[in-house]
């Protein structure tokens, strides 16, 4: 039996944004994957907890790696508040057994307070909410064609397990050139304990791009890059096995599949 009525309200500065009364579809999405809303006429998206422009018509919702159960999403279409709830399905990723440096697993005190220091500087890109400069789908990260894997593995190291997998790898040579996914600016650069060299591109519209394990990085904070613009080079720095590219995504705050976002569309939720 449906229910009288249902209401999503998102607050900014203490005043909600989006309400939307009736009863809203169900939509399934697995974790770390993103569904798409689009409509003619759609000025504001939001998940419940964010409220942004679309990009173009068309409002995107990222849902991160871990999340479960539903999530409450709507949007404003010809002034009409519109909501829809997704159903996170299942975690569908298989484990990874890794052998690394015993001091990559049991960190000492002082890696462990350099961990949390460099977690919390990371973890405030997140909230960043800059205008747009991407489109879908987004370039490749390397030149030619290399197929990268390992999304959302629940990782083991050394016989121990970890956080899951939340970036893609790709195997490649150290030293071949690493490139924007898109046009944005580089809010930081660093040289980690887990993600070893990295850098991490603002891209607007709440998308961070991240490559880490970098040998060499060829950018500097606050400079803006376009897309295919070398970002550094690949190398086997932090915790790596091996000479790799890892390329993650924040959206939203959300940790997202990046395969979804580099193969044109055919792996987004569609919200009808």
């Amino acid at each position: 039996m449906k229910s009288a009525a249902w209401l999503v309200a998102v607050f900014v500065a203490g005043t909600p944004a989006l309400l939307v009364a009736g009863e809203p579809v169900r939509v399934a999405v697995r974790p770390g994957g993103v569904a798409r809303w689009h409509g003619e006429g759609t000025t504001a998206c939001s998940n419940g907890h964010r409220v942004w422009e679309p990009l173009g018509a068309t409002c995107y919702y990222p849902v991160d790696l871990e999340a479960t159960g539903t999530i409450a999403v709507a949007r404003v279409r010809a002034g009409v508040s519109e909501g829809a709830l997704l159903v996170v399905g299942g975690y569908p990723y298989p484990e990874q057994h890794l052998t690394v440096d015993d001091r990559m697993v049991h960190l000492s005190k002082a890696d462990l307070e350099r961990t949390r220091r460099e977690s919390a500087q990371v973890g405030r890109l997140w909230e960043l909410q800059t205008r747009p400069r991407f489109t879908l789908p987004l370039a490749a990260p390397l030149p030619g064609t290399v197929a990268g894997g390992n999304f959302g593995a629940r990782r083991v190291f050394n016989g121990e397990p970890r956080s899951p997998h939340s970036g893609i790898d790709y195997k490649v040579a150290a030293g071949t050139p690493v490139l924007a996914v898109a046009a944005g600016r580089v809010v930081l650069v660093g040289d980690h304990f887990f993600a070893g060299k990295s850098v991490y591109v603002d891209h607007g519209g709440g998308l961070i791009s991240m490559v880490f394990h970098l040998s060499r990085v060829l950018v500097e904070e606050g400079q803006a890059v376009a897309t295919g613009h070398v970002l550094g080079k690949v190398g086997a720095t932090g915790r790596a096995t091996g000479p790799h590219l890892h390329l993650g995504f924040r959206w939203h705050g959300a940790r997202v599949d990046p395969a979804v976002l580099l193969d044109g569309g055919a792996a987004f939720a569609v919200i009808p």
